[in-house]
């Protein structure tokens, strides 16, 4: 299957502004970013999906692939849907799209590689990553977006909150109890059903816990997970920038 990878990028970041262009290690975290992406071997092209003239003229000017896309969008899925429309217009057809955070300058490409893995099911409707809980700190963190399965590695439910919670036991004996399983943020969607879900309007389970990946469940959408070992560092305020070049 024809697959892409998108890679959303704001200028206009609340809590760190101007960060797809911020320098890390001689490259803008956007170009780190992208050379990561195109390592994949499944990926037939990559795309970053932007509403910033900055931005865009930046990914020109390095030879990558850019789109301008509205600048309305409140969430990355809508961008990712409106670059598919904008290719298909041309007469470029994907049948997956992976939806890449532009704020992983490290992201490995075997994550990419990993996700996609999971459309040689032909039932995969979209397809994300988990990896193992291993530090209280992880358990207990809001940030930290924890998850459960069924037996068929699909998702049952994503919350903020340490899911399952374990009855009778204390909560500081809950690593070892039990394999709890903390979300990794890559999406990749049959591209039909991303046009479903860029339709789809908030949920209720949305609105409490602020995790869009929950309205899709309430519609019925499955989402299917692998397990993975690789966690790329996100880079969120300047503050994290510092703790990324400090491991790198």
């Amino acid at each position: 299957m024809k697959s892409i990878g998108i890679i959303p990028s704001r200028y206009a970041s609340t809590r760190f502004p101007g960060k797809p262009l911020t320098i890390i290690k001689g490259k803008t975290m956007i170009q780190r970013v992208y050379e990561q992406a195109i390592k994949s071997k499944k990926l037939s092209t990559v795309f970053v999906a932007t509403d910033d003239s900055r931005i865009y003229n930046h990914v020109n000017s390095f030879g990558g692939n850019v789109l301008m896309t509205d600048s309305k969008h409140t969430n990355g899925t809508t961008r990712c849907n409106q670059v598919i429309s904008i290719l298909e217009n041309t007469g470029k057809l994907f049948e997956i799209a992976v939806n890449i955070q532009g704020d992983e300058p490290y992201i490995n490409p075997e994550q990419i590689d990993s996700v996609i893995s999971l459309f040689e099911n032909n039932n995969v409707q979209i397809g994300t990553l988990a990896k193992k809980i291993t530090t209280d700190d992880e358990l207990f963190d809001p940030n930290v977006v924890k998850m459960v399965l069924n037996n068929k590695h699909n998702a049952m439910l994503f919350s903020r909150h340490p899911i399952p919670m374990l009855r009778d036991i204390n909560n500081k004996n809950w690593l070892n109890s039990f394999e709890f399983l903390k979300h990794i943020g890559l999406y990749a969607y049959k591209t039909s059903v991303l046009k479903n879900i860029a339709n789809m309007p908030t949920g209720k389970l949305e609105q409490a816990e602020k995790l869009e990946q929950l309205r899709w469940l309430e519609n019925g959408i499955s989402i299917s997970v692998k397990i993975t070992d690789y966690e790329s560092i996100a880079i969120d305020t300047p503050d994290d920038l510092l703790k990324l070049e400090t491991k790198y």
